[in-house]
């Protein structure tokens, strides 16, 4: 299918499911967006066993839709920065060594204890698989989704620190896991270097060259910002820093989602206060929220119609039920143990770590790494264990977090 008609279709239904949501349902919109997505899918289903000719149809269509580059290559970038530009310095500061421990520590800890995990469930069900191709299912089931929780959160009445920690690591270890898989990924390919130098130049060069091209990038853009006063250039000019850098990340091999959060920090304080009149920083937070409450629309439609197309077989399901306990209890280790550092300068209480856990919702980059996985390395089992993973995370601790929040509150 040609590829207006395709977004044309996305759109449609994502307003239509965004109405339902909004007249019946009442949850948030991600969750709710993605439920009605799911139920739609559930339809197609049982429709399809009376007309198998529609279930071919769509799932040709859905296949035609590469999601992982769709995601990665695209979304992501847009995503991202929209989510950094509200993020303030003073806030990043007061949480700075939370957040990068969580963004790194955290998700190191969760890539290798799932990965191990999974890598021996598996052999205790028969399936073999290579232990690096667990650990990359272990890399792109550990960054965690601020898109769906941090709403509820705030509804919730949680303090802004609480807030700050969620936000800033899910921002960050988003690009941290994308530098990790992309690093393992490298390193499962045949004749691959695998030593401790080779790792960590793999490692620095995407992740510190994308965090230094952001800074370079953002810092282009708010100079150019800072010397006129024109909404409508302003907010072109934005644009071009998220299309252009992300773009060169692309082709230098840097880390684009890194580059993004640092360049929309840097949109988001420097071009805010020094660069942008009152009228043009509105229109900017205007835009940059609609895109992205429509790009996260659309990719929590996209989540829900992938059940259409996801190879379900009984075996990984019941493994993928097990593997949500233990992501679970990998998530209060990871977080656990960053605290333990973090405790010299606050004091992290288990209400916190219980919240941080339950909090750390798996979303859309999850399931696009998974797809961008070669078929030889068992695409298949990883997509099917981690579309488990996402739809419980989103739909049950989502739904919930609310309620767990305003308890610990309390």
């Amino acid at each position: 299918m040609e590829i207006f008609p395709l977004f044309s279709i996305l759109i449609v239904l994502s307003a239509g499911f965004a109405y339902i949501n909004f007249r019946i349902l009442k949850l948030p919109d991600s969750i709710g967006l993605m439920l009605v997505s799911l139920l739609f899918s559930i339809l197609i289903l049982i429709i399809g066993h009376f007309y198998p000719s529609l279930i071919d149809v769509l799932s040709a269509t859905l296949e035609s839709i590469d999601f992982s580059e769709l995601l990665l290559e695209g979304m992501l970038s847009f995503m991202l920065f929209a989510g950094a530009i509200h993020i303030k310095y003073e806030d990043l500061k007061s949480e700075r060594l939370t957040i990068v421990l969580f963004s790194t520590l955290s998700v190191i800890i969760s890539t290798f204890v799932v990965g191990f995990a999974s890598y021996y469930l598996l052999q205790v069900f028969g399936i073999n698989v290579n232990i690096i191709h667990a650990l990359l299912f272990g890399a792109l089931i550990s960054p965690t989704d601020p898109i769906a929780v941090l709403s509820i959160l705030k509804s919730a009445g949680v303090s802004k620190s609480l807030e700050t920690k969620i936000a800033g690591e899910s921002l960050f270890n988003d690009g941290v896991a994308v530098v990790v898989f992309i690093t393992i990924l490298k390193l499962a390919q045949p004749g691959a270097d695998i030593n401790a130098m080779s790792i960590l130049f793999l490692f620095g060069q995407e992740a510190v060259g994308g965090i230094f091209l952001g800074i370079l990038v953002g810092g282009i853009g708010y100079k150019l910002i800072s010397h006129i006063d024109n909404y409508q250039v302003e907010v072109l000019l934005t644009l071009a820093i998220v299309m252009g850098g992300y773009t060169l990340a692309h082709y230098i091999h840097v880390s684009g989602p890194l580059a993004m959060v640092a360049a929309g920090v840097i949109t988001g304080n420097h071009g805010k206060e020094f660069g942008m009149s009152k009228v043009t920083n509105e229109y900017i937070d205007k835009f940059w929220e609609l895109i992205d409450g429509i790009l996260n629309a659309i990719l929590f439609v996209l989540i829900g119609l992938e059940l259409l197309i996801v190879k379900i077989n009984p075996t990984i399901l019941i493994i993928s039920i097990i593997l949500i306990f233990v992501t679970l209890i990998t998530r209060y280790i990871s977080v656990w143990v960053p605290s333990l550092l973090i405790r010299f300068q606050e004091k992290i209480t288990r209400k916190t770590l219980v919240v941080l856990t339950w909090g750390g919702l798996r979303g859309g980059i999850s399931i696009a790494l998974a797809l961008s996985i070669r078929p030889e390395y068992g695409r298949d089992i990883w997509v099917t264990i981690t579309y488990a993973i996402v739809c419980f995370s989103i739909l049950v601790q989502g739904m919930t977090i609310g309620k767990l929040a305003k308890k610990v509150a309390t």
